[in-house]
């Protein structure tokens, strides 16, 4: 059976329960959206937001891409498609938290780790290799720190990652300006598929901690 016909399968199941049981909820969500919080999420389709948090449907703007990165402000030209999700959330929607939220056995993490796409800037892999570029520095910090690529030093990688998205989204100047007035607050998470279990930073000890 093509898959496709299971996600219509999963489409009437929604129809007639989740839909039917939250007809209001949508009647509200029909004029408009106003999420108080946005999820900086993976890609990855083990961590979905909405059903680690239990949300109703419009309380999350929800962006996903790979290893949950938060590019650094540029200007210059092209499709930033993560900066114009950001800029909407912010300046639009106007939330009051961001929280990036990584998590276990991250390929885009263990691609930056390993240097697998590395010599990939030009064929299969070259989109990949350039976006988890940004997590060279953090990549250099974590070998350094771990003499064997094991368990450790991946989740090593996964949660310096989530640092560095943190720290590029306090490049942007309509981010950092809101949060500096007490506007917003940024957030930092990690979560264990394994455990199933979500681990927040506590940016001033540099330490993730089980909620």
């Amino acid at each position: 059976m093509p898959y496709i016909s299971q996600l219509i399968e999963g489409y009437r199941r929604f129809r007639a329960n989740d839909w039917e049981h939250e007809r209001e909820r949508w009647s509200e969500l029909a004029e408009g959206q106003s999420p108080k919080v946005m999820i900086l999420s993976c890609a990855d389709s083990r961590v979905e937001p909405a059903q680690i948090f239990d949300a109703r449907p419009g309380e999350m703007f929800v962006v996903r891409n790979i290893a949950a990165l938060a590019p650094p402000y540029e200007t210059s030209p092209g499709y930033h498609g993560v900066s114009a999700a950001l800029e909407f959330a912010v300046t639009q929607l106007k939330v009051g938290e961001i929280l990036v939220m990584g998590h276990g056995m991250c390929g885009g993490c263990s691609a930056s780790l390993t240097g697998v796409f590395d010599d990939s800037r030009h064929g299969h892999g070259q989109f990949i290799a350039d976006w988890v570029s940004m997590l060279e520095r953090a990549r250099d910090k974590v070998r350094a720190r771990h003499t064997d690529l094991d368990r450790a030093a991946f989740l090593d990688m996964e949660q310096e990652a989530v640092k560095v998205s943190l720290a590029n989204l306090r490049t942007f100047p309509w981010i950092a300006e809101r949060e500096k007035a007490g506007d917003l607050k940024l957030h930092g998470a990690h979560f264990s598929i394994a455990e199933g279990r979500l681990y927040m930073l506590d940016e001033a000890e540099e330490t993730f901690r089980p909620v």
